[in-house]
């Protein structure tokens, strides 16, 4: 496997991470065995994946924990990600968050420590001076972000050297490539891609609309009037499947699957050093680490490019797949 550099840090991770918030299980996941869980992320260090990435907000602290056992007896061989909540951005709150990681990985620094989502309520230089203080101190290596627009990116580079962004990315929502890809080219600035697959849909597993379950339903491609739905906007589910079914002829076009396709179409793009693949099983662990080596010619980029630029036009610049305008997370 060939492993590429974060940022403009020493730190080399696989082209495919381990993402750990679908083994949290719940209503939105569904049942998930501790097995399997430990199982997948040691089959990833056999695989020659060593990222993965959690958040202190995954299952309040359980993703975190599972992580933990799953490396114990193999932590040199893993480079980890974690996420500060947006709640706790604050200095000292900060530090107390990076403590409780730490014990729940069973670690003694965090390799990439992460501010989940912006603050509005506490300044950037507030938060930043303290992660720098965190990795003065050794308790993390290398600061980054997640879920940074357009005028949130610069407003934090102008308090501190932050070396990733951990952002939606795939091939039915494209909207980081309008003004936030450019800025991560510019500065070096990592983009970790999460989301992939598109709540499921770019696994080929679904024809329509209909046949999608309600809580993966509610993003922007979907009608209003889905369940849960909060964007308020027409949503563009013709456009959608119109699209699955261009990509689909494309992948039996080359004989790969649309999953490996889709996280391969990742990692060609500018920017993007590693893709944040949820595995809860071997099975899927395996799956993703076959599309860290796929390599797409030039004519199947540009096919896929050009049979999704419709929705990526329709959609829009608005990286919140939830809402928009006033409804948007992003600035």
């Amino acid at each position: 496997m060939q492993y590429r550099q974060l940022g403009n840090t020493s730190l080399m991770v696989s082209p495919i991470a381990v993402g750990f918030w679908g083994i949290v299980g719940g209503d939105y996941w569904g049942p998930q065995d501790e097995a399997d869980t430990i199982s997948a992320a040691r089959a990833a260090l056999d695989a020659g994946i060593n990222f993965f990435d959690t958040a202190e907000g995954y299952g309040n602290g359980y993703s975190e924990e599972m992580l933990g056992r799953a490396l114990k007896s193999r932590r040199s061989e893993a480079v980890i990600a974690t996420k500060v909540s947006q709640q706790h951005l604050a200095p000292a709150d900060i530090r107390a968050a990076c403590e409780r990681s730490l014990q729940r990985l069973q670690t003694d620094v965090i390799d990439l420590y992460q501010i989940h989502w912006p603050s509005r309520a506490v300044p950037f230089e507030d938060s930043m001076t303290t992660l720098l203080d965190l990795k003065r101190e050794g308790k993390i290596r290398v600061i980054g972000v997640s879920n940074f627009g357009k005028l949130d990116m610069p407003d934090m580079l102008l308090c501190g050297r932050y070396e990733a962004n951990q952002l939606p990315y795939s091939l039915l929502w494209r909207a980081i490539e309008v003004d936030i890809q450019p800025q991560c080219v510019e500065h070096n600035i990592s983009i970790l891609p999460y989301s992939p697959l598109n709540q499921a849909l770019l696994t080929g597993r679904y024809q329509n609309a209909d046949e999608m379950p309600y809580h993966r339903a509610r993003t922007r491609h979907f009608r209003p009037d889905r369940r849960d739905s909060r964007h308020g906007t027409p949503g563009y589910e013709d456009e959608t499947f119109a699209a699955l079914a261009a990509i689909r002829e494309i992948c039996a076009d080359i004989g790969q699957a649309m999953v490996l396709v889709a996280l391969a179409w990742l990692l060609h793009k500018p920017a993007v050093t590693s893709v944040l693949a949820g595995a809860r099983n071997v099975k899927q662990v395996e799956s993703n680490a076959a599309a860290g080596e796929l390599s797409l010619s030039a004519e199947t980029m540009r096919r896929l490019d050009t049979v999704t630029d419709e929705l990526k036009a329709k959609l829009g610049p608005d990286p919140d797949m939830w809402g928009t305008g006033e409804r948007s997370r992003y600035r």
